[in-house]
């Protein structure tokens, strides 16, 4: 793997979209996301600019994170929600300590298996631990097994904490969360 792993900057919204749009057009991404293809098209120029602006290094609240090729092109991406503890999670739950949250995952199908989605985890979850995080959770859809194989691979289990997808379907996500031990004190 040759990529830079690196935040994205709050003027590459174009490119955030342009990737957004190929990862909701991946075959895949029913189960991995929760919005369309149409959606997404259907959204202004300035959603994506604040979308990004948000995400972009240096927010504290939410960081997406890419690989970029040598030649300036993006083949993956994450992103990390920061949660806050007491806040009430999508399931209605109360979160019970400061963790980041991964969501957005997405790896062109070519870059798969080439160690390009372990590091952006990596980078992810290095950001979440210098942030003071206390751990790092994601929910993977019932039917992905692959995704949900990759995420044991890096560190991930599964809590026994499930939730319905969005939208009725009758699917169900399973969360999975990445702890670490506490600096001694």
């Amino acid at each position: 793997m040759n990529h830079v792993i690196r935040a994205i900057r709050t003027d590459e919204w174009p490119a955030v979209k342009r990737l957004r749009l190929e990862a909701l057009r991946d075959p895949l991404a029913p189960l991995a996301f929760l919005e369309t293809y149409e959606d997404a098209l259907a959204k202004s120029d300035f959603y994506w600019q604040e979308r990004t602006s948000t995400a972009a290094e240096g927010a504290f609240q939410r960081q997406q994170f890419i690989a970029e090729r040598p030649d300036g092109a993006w083949d993956g991406s994450v992103t990390v929600l920061v949660e806050e503890a007491g806040s009430e999670d999508f399931l209605g739950h109360v979160v019970e300590s400061e963790q980041g949250h991964l969501v957005g995952v997405f790896v062109r199908p070519e870059q798969r298996g080439t160690g390009v989605a372990a590091a952006l985890f990596e980078a992810a979850v290095d950001w979440c631990r210098k942030r003071g995080l206390d751990r790092v959770r994601l929910f993977v859809h019932e039917d992905n097994a692959r995704a949900e194989a990759f995420y044991r691979k890096a560190g991930f289990v599964a809590t026994g904490v499930t939730g319905p997808v969005p939208g009725g379907s009758g699917h169900r996500e399973r969360e999975m969360v990445l702890r670490w031990p506490s600096d001694p004190a």
